[in-house]
């Protein structure tokens, strides 16, 4: 399964759902179309943080088919 917490699973175009800042204690996810990657590291336990095209930033928990 792809892994939100490894940057090689991430690309820009692929639509994800991401933890947004404000919403990291409700949990509560937004979903949206990579616009690029933020994190530099090749993991992050919290998941790689991204751009949406819509301008959100977050952490991605899901990558979706």
């Amino acid at each position: 399964m792809n892994d939100g917490k490894q940057r090689v699973n991430i690309k820009a175009g692929l639509k994800v759902s991401i933890v947004l800042k404000a919403d990291q204690r409700s949990g509560k996810l937004t979903q949206g179309v990579v616009q690029n990657i933020l994190t530099n590291s090749s993991f992050h336990p919290h998941g790689i943080k991204v751009r949406l095209q819509s301008g959100d930033v977050g952490r991605v928990q899901v990558i979706h088919p």
